[in-house]
């Protein structure tokens, strides 16, 4: 079964960007759906963006036009890159993959802080 391994996180001020990567140890190719998923303290985890097949990206209301989601299967990889940041988008961050067998893969999570 494919690894996933998320980097990337950190704090930062409102206002800032972070990259999250998302590295696979296998190929993505045949991977019918790669996101990003995030559960702030106390609240349930939610679906923040997620690419299906060879589809545009869909994101949640709250995330638009500030993250965008790519995937890279040359480099097995899956990234989100967050602008403008809020102190809302606070949250652990989980990478998150339906295979090729529709088994579904997520990886431990990395941690995003954003300050006021």
């Amino acid at each position: 079964q494919v690894q996933l391994v998320e980097s990337g996180g950190g704090l930062v001020q409102a206002g800032g960007s972070l990259r999250l990567s998302c590295a696979a140890s296998g190929s993505i190719f045949s991977f019918n759906a790669m996101g990003w998923y995030r559960q702030a303290p106390g609240k349930q985890r939610e679906l923040v963006a997620i690419i299906t097949g060879s589809g545009s990206p869909n994101y949640i209301d709250s995330v638009k036009g500030r993250f965008t989601l790519s995937r890279d299967n040359a480099k097995n990889s899956l990234y989100l890159q967050m602008n403008s940041l809020k102190p809302e988008d606070t949250a652990v961050y989980y990478c998150y993959a339906v295979d090729g067998h529709y088994q579904h893969l997520w990886g431990q999570g990395t941690q995003v802080t954003i300050s006021s």
